[in-house]
């Protein structure tokens, strides 16, 4: 689906887009919990993948930009209701009308029931849920 095919690697690498990071942080509200434990599925984190994504074409290009695919997906760990999530996108790649990015979706803030019915508490270090390499392609 991409049309890279006179991209120049070597000056690929050396644009200044590579690097570009965007994050975007969400509370995950009870009413996306779909599974016993108050677990959210998956499809909630390639959402934010998406929303990440878009921003880093309007920055890159000025342009929303078309998620062309995802590549290496890995859930890692769960997410669930209560918890607030950052989705990172960070471009790897900038090719004539694509570019690559490597995703990162991380718990900062996790709900404790067990405390108490409204506790959480801030992660002293964020647990890593979802990770892929994305294709974006802009016009």
């Amino acid at each position: 689906m991409t049309d890279d095919s006179n991209a120049d690697d070597s000056n690929a690498a050396a644009d200044p887009r590579t690097g570009l990071a965007v994050t975007h942080r969400r509370y995950v509200p009870y009413s996306h919990a779909h599974y016993a434990g108050n677990l959210v599925d998956g499809a909630y984190v390639l959402g934010l993948f998406g929303d990440v994504a878009t921003e880093v074409c309007i920055r890159t290009d000025g342009d929303e930009g078309l998620f062309a695919g995802y590549a290496d997906v890995r859930f890692l760990a769960p997410l669930r209701a209560g918890d607030v999530v950052e989705a990172t996108a960070v471009v790897t790649r900038v090719g004539r009308r694509s570019r690559t990015l490597d995703l990162t979706a991380r718990v900062v803030c996790r709900g404790r029931p067990d405390k108490g019915e409204s506790s959480a508490e801030v992660l002293a270090e964020p647990i890593t849920v979802v990770t892929a390499t994305g294709t974006v392609v802009v016009p």
